[in-house]
């Protein structure tokens, strides 16, 4: 039996871009619908969550989970600059309540990759002010998150940093990843910082960003180590870094890349890959785990997404178990982990590759948006219940 620490988190995470529907007034919607775009499909009506987020909530707690983390959508809750929408600010209110009634904790993110696009019109993350105007927004939402425990500021910095450019967001962490912007880099910390400044005010929130680790190895050789740095330094490991001191850093682990001296290499045609393209490699979460904690001198970290794209759920349940047991060793090692959330609560709309790829413990029919939970979502529930795990017991129903 492999037990987990006490008050060990348990859940499914979402972002609101991807569930919601209908985010018309953000820069993806826009990009999305632009003559020439790369993005397979626009989002629209997602998986209609901003309307059955009590569903979906519940549907989680109903099979043994009790944390799920959400995103707000900034461009709903200021769709204008300056002007504050109400009725937005009390519906995500609304979605923390909700969850205490049916039993979740929330874990809310603040900027999921997505802003209003009077935000982006304004040079995006390159504007002087961006670090101010995020700021202002964490301020209006303050009373959304008054009285929750963890909230993620910027959801991986990393990757939007590498998207900044405006480069095609169908690989977002595997082969081949841009060069991340820099600029936008220090820009993204600095509105990190000043974000947690505006949450520091209120006792009891506890705060930090989430970064999607992604395990590089190298092929071996003085020439490939030095690659190994020079191209995963300024994509990894520096947010990592950057995360020393605040109150938890959150991991989002999938799989892995080879670098070799001339860089990453593609995946090897022998092994198995998911729907996203990516290696079939549990190993990346307990590898981004250590790497967190010690990079980041030890900050307490929470893995905020873990998964892979399927459409054979038995393999689904196959990569979080072996995801489970590294981290569980990272665990035993000494490495302090407030939680598992994993990616994704609901089959959902990922960005640049539309639909097509899997993720979710929940099924959803995109004409009726009929949920109908998968045997992952019970597997890890039961999990969840024993906060521990175990292969016999908890065999795959």
């Amino acid at each position: 039996m492999l037990r987990f620490p006490e008050g060990f988190l348990w859940g499914a995470a979402t972002a609101a871009h991807q569930v919601e529907g209908n985010n018309i007034n953000n820069d993806w919607w826009v990009k999305e619908h632009a003559p020439g775009t790369h993005i397979l499909e626009p989002s629209g009506d997602a998986m209609d969550s901003y309307h059955r987020f009590r569903e979906d909530m519940k549907l989680l707690a109903d099979a043994g989970l009790d944390t799920y983390r959400f995103s707000i959508e900034w461009s709903r809750i200021e769709p204008e600059q300056g002007f504050v929408s109400r009725a937005s600010i009390d519906h995500y209110r609304r979605m923390v309540d909700a969850a205490r009634d049916v039993g979740l904790q929330p874990v809310v993110t603040l900027m999921h990759f997505t802003v209003p696009r009077w935000m982006h019109d304004q040079g995006f993350w390159r504007n002087p002010a961006a670090a101010d105007l995020f700021a202002r927004f964490t301020e209006v939402a303050l009373p959304i998150v008054k009285d929750v425990e963890y909230v993620c500021t910027i959801n991986e910095p990393n990757i939007a940093a590498m998207l900044a450019g405006g480069e095609d967001a169908s690989n977002l962490v595997a082969f081949g990843l841009p060069n991340p912007d820099l600029a936008v880099a220090d820009m993204l910390l600095a509105s990190h910082k000043r974000s947690r400044d505006v949450l520091s005010s209120i006792p009891g929130i506890k705060s930090g960003w989430t970064v999607a680790t992604q395990a590089f190895h190298s092929t071996g050789g003085r020439e490939a180590d030095e690659k190994l740095y020079q191209y995963g330094y300024p994509r990894d490991d520096w947010y990592l870094e950057a995360a020393r001191g605040d109150d938890f850093v959150g991991v989002q682990a999938y799989t892995r890349t080879f670098i070799g001296p001339d860089g990453p290499l593609p995946v090897a045609d022998d092994v198995e890959t998911t729907l996203t393209g990516w290696e079939f490699f549990p190993p990346a979460l307990e590898l981004g785990v250590r790497s967190a904690w010690e990079l980041s001198g030890h900050t307490p970290v929470m893995v905020t997404e873990n998964g892979i794209a399927t459409a054979d759920d038995t393999r689904r349940i196959a990569y979080t178990d072996g995801a489970l047991r590294g981290l569980h060793a990272a665990i035993e090692d000494g490495i302090e982990v407030l939680g598992y959330l994993h990616w994704s609560a609901l089959d959902n709309y990922e960005w640049a590759s539309g639909f097509r790829p899997t993720f979710g413990l929940v099924a959803v029919d995109r004409e009726t948006f009929v949920r109908t939970p998968k045997p992952s979502l019970a597997w890890l529930g039961r999990i969840a219940e024993h906060n521990a795990l175990d292969e016999p017991a908890m065999a795959p129903l």
